[in-house]
């Protein structure tokens, strides 16, 4: 059975080759975190670099469940969601633009905008702790 929030493929068993469990945490080589404005799946988590920073959220959008490890990082370092391009501050979590659209639609949409903006800033993005362990590994949790 699957949760009407959670999608299926969100259960955490799509980690990279690379990347392996621990018991506190998922573990990577840094040199698999993308850079340029690039952002990848890693189990349940959106992971890319954000002013350089690596960054781990959760990887739904708060809009209409887009899967954000399919993103880009913006020149401003926020996480934007492929399908209505709602934009996530990745050290809080929190949404700090909404979607340009919904469904199908892409275009304006004034006041429901403002509504997904305003619970997207207090049902925020999960933020993990990245914690560099030897070397180039990093350990996500």
């Amino acid at each position: 059975m699957h949760s009407l929030l959670m999608p299926a493929d969100d259960k955490g068993n799509d980690k990279s080759q690379h990347a392996s469990d621990d018991k506190d945490g998922i573990e990577l080589d840094e040199a698999e975190v993308p850079s340029g404005g690039g952002v990848r799946r890693v189990g349940p988590w959106a992971v890319g670099r954000s002013k350089g920073e690596v960054f781990a959220v959760s990887r739904r959008c708060r809009h209409q469940l887009g899967d954000l490890s399919e993103g880009t990082v913006d020149a401003d370092g926020c996480l934007v969601c492929p399908w209505h391009q709602s934009r996530y501050d990745v050290q809080t979590g929190a949404m700090v633009s909404g979607p340009k659209g919904f469904l199908g639609y892409h275009g304006r949409t004034p006041g429901y905008t403002q509504f997904v903006l305003a619970y997207g800033r207090v049902l925020k993005l999960r933020v993990a702790k990245v914690v560099r362990r030897s070397g180039r590994r990093l350990l996500i949790r």
